[in-house]
């Protein structure tokens, strides 16, 4: 298993909570660690084995990432003072290193895939450049349906490499903005949101929420019980998943779906003192939430781009 660490960045001092977490060089391995770990008994165990495959992928792609162009000083400058992001999803110039990342992450998720799955990477390897970035920017956009939406993870898997190898290089640069429910490095919406248990030399994070960002995995500071949709705090209630098929150390009994009354979403919220647990890998392994927090009338408030509803 990887050892768990973390990069903060302190908002005045030592002692105080970071506002913004950054995310370390070995997440993506770590996520594989996490879905194996919840594949073993689960129903959706060879799903889950599979995307442990992408995430050690994607680990393997993001230590490979070239020296990528980062805002300069001056474009830095401007978004902390007006409190925007400084790599914007939908408008930062995407490098080319990242089809060399999707490159790798279809080479190596075509041997483990479900027979179902592997005419998509194959198709996926033979689309022209024009195609695959026109996949990416309805990623970007959260467009996640429609033609060959079955393609979509695994752009969305290498667009997460590139992303979060920004986001550990420009780390200095980003600060909280005044919409707390979008990230502050790129300005795309949560997967989920973590309670963190802290650790040695994270005392400061103990019991705090961090809302993780579904394509940079930069994680900020947010309060708990407030909706990181519309920023009520009436109206929050928690559902989980109960009964006999729940085990103590299984994903359902360390997860919550967060809902809102008052715009009627909801986002996952993850508690790290359940054990290792990650938010994207703990999200998928309970599906089941979300269809019973769908049924009673609420919609989700931020995607997990390894997964297609419907798809």
């Amino acid at each position: 298993m990887t050892t768990q660490i973390t990069q903060t960045i302190a908002i005045q001092s030592s002692s105080q909570p970071p506002a913004i977490i950054i995310p370390d060089a070995d997440l993506f391995a770590r996520r594989a660690d996490r879905f194996d770990q919840l594949a073993d008994g689960h129903s959706l165990g060879d799903w889950l084995r599979f995307l442990g495959v992408i995430a050690r992928a994607q680990h393997a792609a993001l230590q490979a990432l070239p020296d990528l162009p980062l805002p300069d000083d001056a474009a830095l400058a401007f978004a902390r003072e007006h409190r925007m992001p400084p790599l914007p999803a939908q408008s930062w110039p995407r490098d080319p290193a990242w089809h060399d990342a999707l490159r790798q992450i279809a080479a190596a998720a075509a041997p483990a895939a479900p027979a179902t799955a592997r005419p998509d990477i194959a198709r996926l390897a033979a689309l022209p450049v024009e195609r695959i970035e026109a996949l990416a920017e309805r990623v970007l956009h959260t467009e996640l349906y429609g033609e060959d939406a079955a393609l979509l993870p695994y752009v969305a898997a290498a667009l997460q490499v590139l992303w979060t190898g920004l986001a550990r290089k420009v780390s200095r640069g980003i600060t909280p903005l005044d919409v707390p429910g979008v990230c502050p490095c790129c300005g795309f919406p949560p997967v989920a949101s973590v309670v963190r248990a802290g650790g040695a030399g994270d005392n400061a994070i103990a019991n705090l929420r961090y809302l993780h960002c579904a394509l940079c995995n930069v994680e900020w500071n947010l309060v708990r019980v407030k909706c990181a949709a519309c920023d009520s705090t009436a109206g929050i209630a928690y559902q989980e998943l109960a009964g006999q098929g729940v085990k103590p150390q299984s994903a359902a009994s360390g997860v919550r779906a967060e809902t809102c009354d008052g715009c009627k979403s909801y986002l996952k919220i993850v508690y790290q003192e359940k054990g290792g647990v990650d938010p994207v890998a703990d999200d998928l392994a309970t599906l089941a939430l979300d269809i019973l927090v769908d049924e009673a009338g609420y919609a989700r408030a931020g995607p997990n781009l390894l997964f297609v509803p419907g798809g």
